[in-house]
């Protein structure tokens, strides 16, 4: 699922949806349900369009084991990027399940579309799911949703072109190479502020006042920004996948959902690594990327509660996450499923799961501010790189985005 669009398309509508009670589904036998419920109910699943096929089958198998309930898995109305605006429309017609990234759960959980889950699926996954998933399905010290995949760019190039070692530094991968990526969204481009030392929204993301990049280390980065513009080896492109299938570039920072793609485009000559080191403020860092946590939520105005979220927990389990992993390269969150051989065996997986550790990413904040910090991250970036924001209008442009971003 292409996260990464929610900041190009932005966001103002107040929303949401999410999850109500249940078991989950951790500790639980991958190919068995947590409980099955008794009640008939029809439920609706959304997904985004290419995951309609394998959570078809997903759902059969669901209702196999509880042969009361009926599931109907169509596609999301906008994709899961903007469940928050298509739940917040009418919650009552919304799905009774449906995806959603973990910046939205702030939200919709204040809009009072989602509950907090049970305390037996709380527990399930802080016991059984890795640390980041939890976290990240996690607002106010309750948790909103069932988490399934994590997300975190890394860098895909071509082995023919490049080396594993040039791939290391910004500097060396430029030099060698050229590598297309896009200055005018914020998701792939602002975490170069967390390699210059700031912070969105504090270090726990839910400190509304928290944000330090209104600073000289802001101003480094957006220095950094501006010197790619005259960076022959950085080209800037709204595809770069079309640049890389054209030979224009010969490395891309992308997520896993591009990875098939990717590995279409790239052959036997494909290879990803985590991001390289960046020279930021006349320091020597690690490139760092946003980590975001898929997960399935259950609308909090379901007629079938009990139901949607037994769904939720299945749709979830180990099972479901290696068919979710072999189907469209999404990487599992739950640890039985990380620890398998599939995942274990996918460089892919390999470099998420290594630009998820700290240090090497920032969890997307969970605060209903992001809508507006997308709106506003996007065009100062984009206007920095291409020179309109002159060094001059770096300090007031900083402070007007984190004065913006803070209001109640």
């Amino acid at each position: 699922m292409k996260i990464w669009k929610k900041m190009a398309l932005g966001s103002t509508a107040v929303l949401a949806a999410l999850s109500l009670a249940a078991c989950s589904n951790g500790s639980s036998n991958s190919s068995s349900s947590s409980s099955n419920s008794n009640k008939k109910a029809n439920l609706t699943l959304w997904v985004d369009t290419e995951q309609v096929p394998y959570y078809k089958q997903i759902a059969k198998d669901f209702t196999k084991k509880n042969k009361n309930i009926k599931v109907r898995v169509v596609q999301s109305p906008n994709g899961s990027a903007n469940a928050k605006t298509d739940v917040g429309k009418d919650p009552s017609k919304a799905a009774d399940v449906f995806e959603v990234p973990n910046d939205q759960l702030g939200q919709m959980a204040e809009a009072g579309y989602i509950n907090p889950l049970s305390p037996s699926a709380t527990k399930d996954i802080q016991d059984n799911y890795v640390d980041v998933a939890s976290k990240g399905v996690t607002w106010k010290g309750k948790v909103y949703a069932f988490p399934y995949a994590q997300q975190a760019q890394t860098i895909y190039y071509n082995k023919s072109k490049l080396s594993a070692n040039d791939v290391k530094d910004w500097k060396t991968l430029t030099s060698k190479g050229v590598v297309a990526t896009d200055f005018t969204n914020a998701y792939v481009m602002w975490p170069v502020m967390f390699s210059a030392g700031t912070t969105l929204y504090g270090k726990n993301g839910e400190d509304l006042k928290g944000s330090t990049f209104n600073s000289q280390n802001g101003i480094n980065a957006l220095k950094w920004y501006a010197a790619q513009k005259k960076n022959k080896g950085v080209m800037q492109t709204s595809n770069a996948l079309n640049q890389l299938k054209k030979g224009n570039a010969q490395a891309i920072l992308d997520g896993p959902w591009n990875a098939a793609n990717i590995k279409k485009i790239l052959g036997k000559n494909f290879a990803v690594a985590k991001y390289p080191k960046i020279e930021v403020g006349g320091k020597s860092v690690q490139m760092e990327a946003f980590l975001g946590i898929e997960g399935f939520a259950v609308n909090a105005n379901t007629k079938n509660a009990k139901a949607a979220s037994d769904l939720a927990a299945y749709i979830t389990n180990k099972k479901s996450q290696l068919i979710a992993h072999k189907n469209a390269g999404q990487i599992p969150v739950l640890k039985s499923a990380v620890n398998s051989s599939a995942v274990k065996s996918d460089p892919v997986a390999e470099a998420v799961i290594e630009m998820a550790k700290p240090g090497n990413s920032v969890l997307q904040p969970k605060l209903p501010q992001m809508a507006a910090f997308w709106n506003g991250a996007a065009p100062l970036i984009s206007g920095t790189y291409d020179g309109k924001i002159k060094p001059a209008q770096y300090k007031p442009q900083l402070a007007k985005l984190a004065k913006n971003i803070e209001k109640k």
